[in-house]
């Protein structure tokens, strides 16, 4: 069975075809459940599937911070649950895939209802409560070629964008944009935009190439597509141009930072014929606060000369990620109103850890960078000794100085997931498979870390902590994880492969 193009999992007659052997391998798929669960129980957390198909909101989920309307995207403070033993919320795996067989599983959002997840040129919809393989979904939206750009973003009413291309030959371009509903899977509307004038040496941009690494963001009621010769923003409801943009001279834009106010980053090249055609030192980059009404910029940031890639981890408050060397961020730099430094945070030589996406069309997709309540908080580099360690720290964004920092323990390592008002969010992993690995909040005020609930994974899922190679989020009192992409099994390994898996509280079952 494959995700790909034709003939597929998504094609009316391969699901046909494989009817009877899918009941065949659902039998086994829930017969293995129970074994795995059973193998992953520990001290103090626990997995259990419940037929229970989910989707009402409970105390346990997310309640609105500042009553955010419909087209603005979401932000949501999520509650501590009644019950700390975790639970499993919906799985979608396969048992089939052959060796050397790859999907590319870009993007994944929820809603109280459904965990979405984005799979070679489909974005399918699981409904929470389900155990799930490829047939089961609750819904599917079918594109015309493999997804090639995507938003984390979410709309307050549960809509989101990804970028396609024109067909699944090889060579097409990514020039399609589909905003679309997560809770039926519904297309709102689509467009095509524009291929961009590139060089096909580095550094130098020549006509007649294209640039094939487009953008997609979402801030208040407009969808902001940049596709390196300029940027275009729609409005959500209609899909309407609201604005565009043109590049100028030697420049591109390179990327949309979306959520609370709309970033641009600008790539430039220097003229100097002097330096080598590769040299980093013939680019520049630029930061640009757009209105996202009229298009107008507000503020642009330029970066030194020398800096190597410029991320946008938050844009409402502004602070970038810069890149300045050879082993990745090297500073953060938190900005004002007016687009001006107000502190820059140095992450000594990578004593503190902050990652963002290596996708050319993803700026603001910074996973172990979390902003909130006045702070940025990032993760050391663990300590790994005789017992593994690390540590979480806050920084002031006014001042740069540090904050509260909150300790991993011995066999724990913690990873900043997100901000919840005025709390971090975080993952607890645990490093010596006894004591179990949980989501917890951590408050800056009072230096205090409360468990939000416990669990262990089974050992088919144990690597869906990798931030590297998997996306994780927390929404509505649960916590998610999914395969950035898949391999086949070698011929001695298990057939059994975890495409994406959700956790929630037991509390949440019961109500």
């Amino acid at each position: 069975m494959s995700f790909g193009p034709p003939p597929s999992a998504y094609t009316q007659s391969a699901l046909s075809a494989g009817a009877q052997a899918k009941q065949r391998r659902r039998k086994l798929l829930l017969g293995l459940l129970v074994v795995a669960l059973v193998a992953g129980l520990g001290a103090g957390g626990r997995l259990l599937l419940s037929g229970d198909a989910g989707g009402t909101k409970t105390p346990d989920g997310t309640q609105a911070s500042d009553a955010p309307g419909r087209l603005d995207v979401r932000q949501t403070v999520e509650k501590r649950p009644a019950s700390t033993n975790g639970v499993m919320a919906v799985r979608f795996s396969v048992d089939d895939m052959t060796p050397g067989e790859r999907y590319e599983m870009p993007g994944m959002w929820a809603t109280d209802k459904i965990l979405a997840k984005g799979v070679n040129r489909t974005v399918v919809g699981l409904r929470i409560g389900t155990d799930a393989s490829p047939g089961d979904e609750q819904w599917k939206l079918p594109l015309a070629g493999p997804i090639c750009g995507y938003t984390r973003h979410v709309t307050g009413e549960n809509r989101t964008a990804v970028l396609y291309r024109a067909n699944a030959k090889e060579g097409a371009l990514c020039d399609h944009v589909a905003f679309f509903d997560l809770d039926d899977g519904r297309a709102v509307w689509s467009h095509d935009f524009p291929a961009s004038p590139s060089g096909t040496n580095p550094g130098v941009p020549r006509n007649g190439a294209v640039q094939d690494s487009p953008s997609v963001s979402l801030t208040h009621e407009t969808v902001a597509v940049t596709w390196g010769g300029g940027t275009i923003a729609y409005d959500m409801d209609l899909g309407k141009t609201r604005w565009s943009t043109k590049a100028t001279g030697a420049c591109q834009d390179n990327g949309a930072a979306g959520g609370g106010a709309l970033v641009v980053i600008e790539q430039c090249w220097s003229g100097d014929k002097s330096l080598p055609v590769d040299s980093w030192e013939r680019i520049t980059y630029k930061a640009r606060k757009v209105d996202p009404t009229t298009g107008r910029a507000l503020w642009t940031y330029s970066a030194a000369q020398g800096v190597r890639d410029l991320d946008v981890p938050s844009t409402h408050p502004a602070v970038l990620a810069v890149s300045a060397g050879d082993t990745g961020i090297t500073e953060l730099l938190s900005l004002d109103e007016d687009g001006g430094n107000r502190a820059t945070i140095r992450l000594q030589n990578g004593t503190y850890v902050g990652e963002c996406s290596s996708e050319t069309y993803l700026v603001d997709d910074c996973p172990t960078i979390a902003v909130g309540a006045g702070q940025v908080f990032l993760r050391s580099k663990e300590d790994i000794g005789a017992r593994t360690t690390n540590w979480i720290i806050g920084f002031d964004l006014a001042t740069g100085n540090t904050t509260e920092k909150f300790e991993s323990g011995p066999n724990a390592l913690l990873i900043p997931v997100r901000t919840s008002g005025g709390r971090l969010l975080a993952l607890r992993e645990s490093q010596d498979r006894i004591t179990p690995t949980a989501l917890v909040s951590l408050d800056p005020g009072t230096g205090k870390e409360t468990p939000y609930f416990y669990f262990n994974l089974p050992a088919e899922a144990e690597t869906f902590t990798s931030i590297d190679f998997n996306d994780v989020l927390v929404q509505d009192g649960r916590l998610f994880f999914g395969a950035k992409s898949v391999t086949g099994p070698g011929a001695d390994q298990p057939k059994w492969v975890y495409l994406a898996l959700g956790i929630e509280s037991e509390a949440a079952r019961r109500k």
